[in-house]
């Protein structure tokens, strides 16, 4: 029988990139919050997110809980966001690390979702995880609490792993589908002054290392998950733009950023922050990209 590993919030965009990935190795246990019709491959169960549940029957004796569940911070930062943000992230870790610990054969491994958004804005000093800025405010005090909550839950006979996941690249969902629409229609020029550092990951690699996590026993803490070699915010949409065969874009001043964020509702942090991450535990590791670059992984994204 196949080892059970279990997803939750497992229908967004990186959890289906997941449960593709993993679907042939292992039997999948994915928690959503509205019914699905079980695969071969998958089987669907409801959770709240909040509270443990029936679901939690299928943590006893999995290989692996990966849990990816937190509002989208692709919103306005008003009260009430805010507070679904905190929410939906601490009481679903707080969900998981109690039904880990009423388990009686614990998994071997909990992998926790985090960002490298907690990092400090950086220009010019990447960030590593042993001598990383934490920045200040409201993103980076979600991801400390975050990182709060799950380090709560420690148990001798789980590995716990926290991802400081950089901006995830993927064909079918992300932040690739609102870029690739703007090179479209001719606004791929760099947002504000472009200098921002943009780091990413590719979600093969993404999928990769969350494999690499599970296998290799060794493996615990905090590790960043981002490729390589980051880039300027000038510099990923110039290769986007070549890549996309659209010989210019239109730049983007702060102000008319601005605007635009309050129009469609989300916040200009999301781009101008500069994301200056480095994969060193990982890359220490042993674990080789297949993505280093975004010349290459945008040119598998993009054909």
């Amino acid at each position: 029988m196949k080892p059970t590993i279990v997803i939750a919030a497992a229908n967004g965009f990186i959890g289906r990139s997941l449960i593709d990935f993993f679907k042939e190795r292992y039997r999948i246990i994915a928690l959503v919050r509205k019914p699905q019709t079980s695969t071969e491959d998958v089987k669907y169960r409801v959770w709240d997110g909040k509270n443990v549940g029936s679901w939690s029957i299928d943590l006893d004796g999995a290989l692996a809980v990966i849990n990816l569940a937190g509002k989208s911070v692709n919103c306005r930062y008003n009260e009430e966001n805010k507070a679904e943000i905190y929410a939906s992230r601490l009481e679903s870790t707080a969900a998981l690390g109690e039904a880990i610990r009423l388990c009686a054969d614990k998994p071997k491994v909990w992998i926790n979702a985090a960002s490298a958004t907690i990092y400090a804005h950086s220009i010019d000093r990447p960030n590593t995880e042993e001598n990383g800025v934490i920045g200040t405010g409201f993103s980076v005090d979600v991801c400390q609490q975050w990182e709060a909550c799950f380090n709560e839950y420690k148990r001798p006979e789980t590995r716990q792993i926290v991802l400081r996941t950089a901006i995830v690249l993927g064909k079918k969902g992300g932040v690739m589908v609102p870029f690739k629409r703007l090179v479209k229609f001719g606004f791929g020029g760099r947002m504000g002054d472009g200098n921002q550092q943009f780091s990413w990951i590719h979600e093969h690699d993404l999928c990769r290392a969350i494999a690499f996590f599970i296998d290799n026993e060794q493996t615990s803490g905090v590790y960043n998950l981002s490729a390589p070699v980051p880039v300027t915010n000038h510099h990923f949409l110039r290769v986007l733009r070549n890549k996309m065969r659209h010989p210019f874009g239109i730049s983007q001043p702060k102000w008319l950023l601005e605007f635009g964020a309050w129009l469609i509702g989300t916040e200009t942090e999301l781009i101008l922050k500069s994301r200056y991450v480095l994969p060193a535990r990982l890359q220490q590791a042993g674990f080789s990209f297949t993505f280093p670059t975004i010349e290459k992984c945008l040119e598998n994204l993009v054909k």
